[in-house]
């Protein structure tokens, strides 16, 4: 900055000098190139003459004795505009020729002197026009009896003022640089203590009080310096004592099982234990110093006041789409002495198991309880209608009858169901492992959809017939797996019934073997009604179903992806769904997978 205020404030300087120079050096240049009065009278005295001959003669001696070399055309024109001299000895042949330039006959009429300065693009030089009136040396002293045309070379000024402009240019540009180099000295002598200092309080903010500050004498600086020095000792002590406090308060709060958050009197959280952070899923950064209001996603229901009154737990729901989070928070008041609230203590509880298995609870009673009423009550109108003497009709009866059977049957699958997945939740299912080629298995399964279907079977198609083809894309491969047999058949059975309940009629269901690394994935894919993007997450959960309405009247208990998954996963596997609304739905399956060594015998 000194250094561009220095280069402007001697550009200024230099600017207005070289201007004024310039100004001068043409000033005199034009007072010295204009004709003295001897010579503008002598060419008076021959332009009055009557011999034009010898008038001219004369001129023309006039105007070689004028010794200007930067005089580079000078002419003598009468007062009707005739060439009467020139100093160019190849313009001889001019005069006597009336002149064209509009300048002159402009001073001729106006009597008026005119100048200017011009550029010659011919030569690149510039040059200075000057055209004199000559008036009557008679009575009259205001006839004009013809002009003088000058014109002069101005190059000798500008080089003149051009060398002077570069070594000013110069000049200001080494006075710039010693500036400079004299700033940064000056500079740095002041800011090297002030460097120290700043050093030294960014290293009391890192909570090291060893260093101490240079002092280099006793001005300003120096007991700056001074006090920097004190208030690092001073701090140190301070800090001392309350970091041992805080150790033993960090040591109590570490230990503990619940969350903790401490706030000042503004509720401003102060302190948050390591199971607070981990409970409200955020950085340490993001909780001290917020509201305690907003980090708990309180201040649409209670006011800071609230809490302070509140003497009960209240739950608090910190659930995202990816993850459930539910807190029971305990408050109290941090108490003066005197009396002063000076702060609230919240202690937090993770309820999230608690409250989940509660909830799973209360959904899979209420389930089970609509599960059993609707075949229930379906059976005791049937049953009340036979009462009622429907069983003499020999149209009616039978077909009560079955509908109570078939009803009883549903609900002894939902039943059976719920003993599986009971046994799996307890842990008591065992898997009856056998080595399988899983080519035969899966071919095997769908040889016997195939037959059904040949077969017109009603307890897989819909009351309209329906036409579906099996498509299958096996690896050539043999693949061999440890399963449980009949509960893997259990689960491709599961599969194939959705696939075809929901496939339109003519539908493909394309069934794929393949073997990666160390896994092997079964697929099987349908042109059914697809699965919402919203419910893909949720057609392995009990009880859930896409279409209830439609699943209920095919006779579905809303178990059977959930056993399929619980079943899958005692194998070690996984199963999941990709779905596109509207096109269909891929069920994929996949299990781990050890290639054997050595032969295996021929099932043959």
């Amino acid at each position: 900055m000194f250094a561009m205020l220095l280069l402007l404030t001697l550009q200024i300087v230099g600017a207005y000098f070289v201007q004024q120079l310039k100004s001068d050096n043409l000033k005199t240049f034009k007072q010295r190139i204009e004709l003295s009065t001897y010579v503008d009278n002598s060419l008076i005295e021959n332009l009055e003459k009557t011999d034009a001959k010898v008038a001219n003669r004369k001129i023309k001696e006039i105007l070689e004795d004028v010794n200007d070399t930067n005089a580079a055309e000078i002419q003598v024109i009468d007062a009707k505009g005739t060439i009467r001299g020139d100093n160019a000895v190849n313009n001889s042949s001019i005069v006597g020729q009336r002149s064209t330039n509009a300048e002159v006959s402009q001073v001729i009429y106006s009597g008026r002197p005119y100048s200017k300065t011009t550029y010659d693009h011919n030569d690149n030089k510039r040059y200075y026009i000057s055209i004199t009136p000559l008036f009557s040396s008679s009575g009259n002293s205001n006839t004009i009896v013809g002009v003088v045309y000058l014109r002069a070379n101005l190059e000798s000024v500008y080089d003149s003022i051009n060398k002077i402009t570069i070594i000013f240019a110069t000049a200001a540009l080494i006075a710039t640089v010693i500036g400079l180099v004299l700033a940064i000295l000056i500079s740095s002598a002041i800011t090297s203590p002030i460097d120290e200092m700043k050093k030294q309080t960014e290293r009391i903010a890192r909570g090291d009080y060893s260093g101490q500050v240079k002092i280099y004498g006793n001005d300003e600086l120096g007991l700056l310096a001074q006090a920097v020095n004190d208030l690092s000792d001073r701090v140190e002590e301070a800090q001392e004592s309350s970091e041992a406090e805080r150790r033993r308060l960090d040591s109590i709060l570490a230990h503990m099982s619940d969350g903790v958050l401490a706030t000042d009197r503004r509720g401003n959280v102060i302190i948050a234990n390591d199971m607070a952070i981990a409970d409200l899923g955020l950085e340490e950064e993001e909780i001290l110093g917020r509201s305690i209001l907003d980090v708990l996603q309180l201040k649409s229901q209670y006011s800071l006041r609230d809490l302070l009154k509140i003497q009960q737990e209240i739950l608090i729901d910190l659930s995202t789409p990816q993850q459930e989070q539910i807190l029971q928070a305990y408050f109290s008041l941090i108490k003066r002495e005197s009396g002063f609230i000076s702060g609230l203590v919240c202690v937090l509880h993770d309820v999230t198991e608690q409250q989940k298995i509660d909830e799973e609870r209360r959904e899979f009673v209420s389930n089970v309880s609509h599960e059993l009423r609707t075949p229930l009550t379906s059976m005791k109108s049937y049953l009340e209608a036979l009462n009622d003497g429907a069983w003499q009709d020999p149209k009616l009866a039978p077909t009560f009858l079955q509908i109570t059977q078939e009803e009883a049957d549903r609900m002894m699958r939902l039943i059976s169901d719920l003993l599986s997945l009971s046994r799996m939740d307890a842990g008591r299912t065992q898997l009856d492992l056998e080595l399988v080629n899983l080519n035969r298995l899966f071919n095997y399964i769908l040889n016997r959809f195939d037959m059904m279907l040949e077969k017109d079977n009603n307890d897989i198609r819909e009351v309209a017939p329906k036409n579906y083809t099996i498509r299958r894309d096996f690896t050539k491969r043999e693949l061999w797996v440890d399963i449980d047999t009949d509960k893997f058949i259990r689960v491709i059975d599961n599969i194939m019934n959705n696939a075809i309940k929901y496939s339109p009629d003519g539908g493909v269901i394309t069934c794929r073997l393949l073997e990666t690394h160390n896994h092997v994935i079964l697929s099987i894919s349908d042109q059914g009604l697809g699965i919402p993007k919203k419910d893909i997450n949720h057609v392995f959960d009990r009880f859930f179903r896409v279409d209830k309405a439609r699943s209920r009247a095919q006779g579905g208990t809303g178990l059977g992806l959930a056993i399929s998954k619980e079943v899958i996963e005692l194998h070690g596997g996984k199963i999941w769904v990709d779905s596109v609304e509207g096109k269909g739905s891929t069920f994929y399956i996949s299990l781990p997978y050890q290639e054997y060594e050595g032969d295996l015998w021929d099932e043959n």
